[in-house]
C-alpha cells in the first residue's frame, strides 16, 4: 500500500529520480553487520573513533567520514576504504535486482533523468549494474569517489544534480531504503520516498518521507499519480 506522508508540492513536475542502489534497486547480499565491525577495529585501532562507541548509531560510511574529521591520515583513510570495498564486491558477487526493478527503469528510461547514488565504490556499482543488465538505464551513477561526505550527507545528491543544473531541487525526487538515503535527500532540498523501510526508524531519525511504499511498482503507480 502507497502511504502518503506529506505533501510533496502539487504542480511541481518531477524530471529527474535519484536512485540509492543496495535494497532498493538490488538484492543486495552484502554483510554490512560485518563491514562495519571490520572497519571500526581499524578506525578504533587507530585512535580516530572511540574503543567504546556504540555502533548501533553508526553506518560504516559514517565510522570512516567520522574518522576523517578527528583527522585520519590519507593513507589510512585508503586503507578502510579498501576493506569497505573488499565486502561491497563479495556481497555483490551474483547480486540480483529487486523485484520489478528492470520493468519499473523500462518504464522510466526517457522520461525522467534517472540516476544512482550510492555509498558504494563506483566501479563497484557500474560492475554490478552491469552485471544485472541495468547501467544502460541511467544517466549517472555517482559512488563515494565524487563525495565529499557519504550519506546520510548530501553531498553525492548535490554532486548528481549539478550534472542536470536545469532541473530544481524540488523536480527531483529520491527512492531509497535507508534513513540515510533519506537525510541526504532532504538536506539537498529533494523530496524523498522511501521503500520498505521502518517508518519508525525514520521517524526516531527526523526524516518525514513524502511517500511509502512497499514494491517498486507501487513507486510506479505514485509517480503516475503525482502526473509527472
Amino acid at each position: 500500500m502507497i502511504r502518503q506522508d506529506a505533501a510533496r508540492g502539487r504542480g511541481t513536475k518531477i524530471r529527474g529520480i535519484l536512485f540509492d542502489m543496495d535494497n532498493t534497486l538490488l538484492c543486495s547480499r552484502i554483510d554490512y553487520a560485518a563491514m562495519k565491525r571490520d572497519v571500526y577495529a581499524y578506525l578504533s585501532g587507530g585512535g580516530w573513533v572511540p574503543a567504546d562507541l556504540r555502533l548501533d548509531g553508526y553506518t560504516t560510511s559514517m565510522l570512516i567520514d567520522e574518522a576523517v574529521r578527528n583527522g585520519m591520515p590519507e593513507r589510512s583513510y585508503r586503507e578502510a576504504i579498501a576493506m569497505a570495498a573488499g565486502h561491497e564486491l563479495a556481497g555483490m558477487e551474483g547480486a540480483g535486482l529487486e523485484p520489478g526493478a528492470a520493468e519499473l527503469l523500462e518504464s522510466l528510461r526517457g522520461k525522467y533523468v534517472l540516476a544512482v547514488v550510492t555509498n558504494n565504490s563506483e566501479p563497484a556499482a557500474v560492475r554490478a549494474l552491469e552485471w544485472t543488465g541495468i547501467r544502460s538505464c541511467f544517466d549517472l551513477v555517482v559512488g563515494r569517489e565524487r563525495m565529499k561526505e557519504m550519506k546520510p550527507s548530501a553531498s553525492g545528491f548535490l554532486t548528481a544534480m549539478s550534472f542536470f543544473p536545469g532541473i530544481r531541487p524540488e523536480e527531483w525526487v529520491a527512492l531509497g531504503d535507508s534513513w540515510i538515503d533519506g537525510k541526504a535527500a532532504l538536506d539537498a532540498g529533494v523530496p524523498f520516498v522511501s521503500y520498505r523501510a521502518s517508518a519508525e526508524e525514520m521517524i526516531g531519525r527526523g526524516v518525514r518521507p513524502v511517500a511509502s511504499v512497499d514494491s517498486l511498482a507501487q513507486f510506479g503507480e505514485w509517480l503516475e499519480g503525482e502526473g509527472s
